[in-house]
């Protein structure tokens, strides 16, 4: 199954719920436009709400990784919210998690874009 994504707009920040799986081919390839397009849009407060990603491979934390690099690059900021334990797990053990601003709860991570 591969990875399928809707965006929602929360004051001037973009959700973007992602289910499924985020891997090599389609899932990070989808992952990477998502972002892309929302910078080219000019969004810089990016929520990726992973509640629904039941698996993620190292080309997936890849485009992770990625997509935090770009859109810091062009100041703005991205967070993650709802790791399922799978994920948590993957970032724990590539130690990434303290690299990622992870949030449990979208009120907290969407006061967390405020600060």
């Amino acid at each position: 199954m591969s990875v399928k994504a809707s965006t929602r707009q929360l004051e001037d920040i973009t959700i973007v719920d992602l289910s499924g799986e985020i891997k090599l081919a389609d899932g990070a390839r989808v992952l990477r436009d998502i972002v892309k397009g929302l910078l080219s849009k000019g969004e810089k407060k990016i929520l990726l709400n992973l509640a629904d990603v039941s698996y993620i491979d190292s080309s997936g934390v890849g485009e992770l990784v990625g997509a935090f690099t770009s859109v810091r690059n062009q100041g703005g900021e991205m967070k993650l919210l709802r790791l399922t334990k799978k994920v948590k797990d993957v970032l724990v053990i590539t130690k990434l998690l303290t690299v990622f601003d992870v949030k449990d709860d979208e009120a907290a991570a969407i006061a967390a874009f405020k600060r």
